[in-house]
């Protein structure tokens, strides 16, 4: 019984390849997502702009 062989996985080094494309995948998806709320900010800073220029609204507070 002495004699029995078991099969094991062999370890491997890292994949740089594999690396670099994980990190470049991951680092595009961070910046579209970041830029999509960069975008949706200044889109409602804009809106607030054209409102506050047209007199829709105000900034200051209008005493009774």
């Amino acid at each position: 019984m002495a004699g029995h062989k078991i099969a094991h996985a062999t370890l491997k080094g890292p994949s740089v390849v594999k690396e670099l494309v994980i990190g470049l995948a991951l680092g595009l998806a961070a910046g579209g997502l970041w830029k999509m709320h960069h975008w949706n900010e200044q889109r409602k800073t804009r809106a607030f702009y054209d409102l506050l220029e047209r007199g829709e609204i105000g900034v200051v507070v209008t005493e009774e």
